[in-house]
């Protein structure tokens, strides 16, 4: 669960990193009380309300920590929504309400080997993950990307491959048609997987069901669902969560 302490940070400045991908970076006096080590876990954004009495809050990642900044990174490729348009049109100076922050989802580093997954939304956390990883790991990073200008330089093991997939509308369908031609690893992998809804449910399947990925050694969640709200989003997420606990 994300913390319930409330911050108003600055923004400081905006720096584009790829075609599709915007850095926000903030600060201020409230970021003095972030504790340190807080490098992939997520904050919330709070937003004014629209049409109801509650701000609207939206989650995202903390790419990089410093002692007085902490860098957000925005995907520009996602549908229009108060997090998106705050973005776009924030300059330095100006204050954001956030929340959190929340639990930090890392790979489990009881593995023979690592597989991370996910679109532009999860490569702040991928990124993260990969610079942590011990420096003798082994194994894949598959990325989608809008466009080939948004592949990124990433620190990450030297025996563990990056493959950049550039798909405009991300599916899980090239994802695993890629992780399919790779070569599976012997040993025990830790998979890290973050994407849109249909593409977690689509690898979901695949690691559940062809690779027997045991729950200890899998992190898989859906950050966002094409053609939905952020609000229906949720709700989808929320009935597909019972439905398999559910089925055990």
């Amino acid at each position: 669960m994300a913390e319930k302490v409330t911050r108003e940070l600055v923004v400081i400045r905006k720096t584009p990193i790829t075609e599709n991908m915007l850095r926000i970076t903030l600060g201020g006096d409230d970021l003095k009380t972030l504790a340190p080590d807080q490098e992939s876990a997520y904050i919330k954004f709070l937003f004014p309300p629209d049409k109801s009495e509650r701000p609207t809050l939206r989650s995202y990642t903390i790419r990089h920590q410093r002692e007085t900044e902490i860098d957000i990174d925005f995907a520009l490729h996602e549908h229009e929504g108060p997090a998106l348009n705050w973005a776009l049109n924030t300059h330095a100076g100006d204050t954001i309400q956030t929340r959190g922050p929340g639990p930090k989802k890392m790979t489990n580093p009881e593995a023979d080997w690592f597989l991370l997954l996910g679109d532009m939304t999860a490569l702040p956390a991928i990124s993260v993950n990969l610079a942590q990883l011990p420096k003798n790991a082994k194994g894949y990073a598959l990325i989608e990307v809008a466009s080939k200008a948004d592949a990124q330089e990433l620190e990450h093991p030297e025996s563990l491959q990056i493959h950049w997939i550039v798909n405009p509308v991300p599916s899980g369908e090239q994802l695993l048609e890629k992780l399919q031609i790779l070569p599976w690893l012997e040993g025990q992998p830790s998979v890290w997987a973050a994407c849109e809804f249909e593409s977690m449910r689509t690898l979901r399947k695949f690691f559940k069901q062809d690779k027997s990925i045991p729950k200890t050694h899998i992190y898989i969640s859906s950050y966002w669902k094409l053609g939905q709200s952020d609000e229906g989003h949720k709700l989808a997420k929320r009935l597909d969560n019972e439905q398999m606990e559910g089925q055990g």
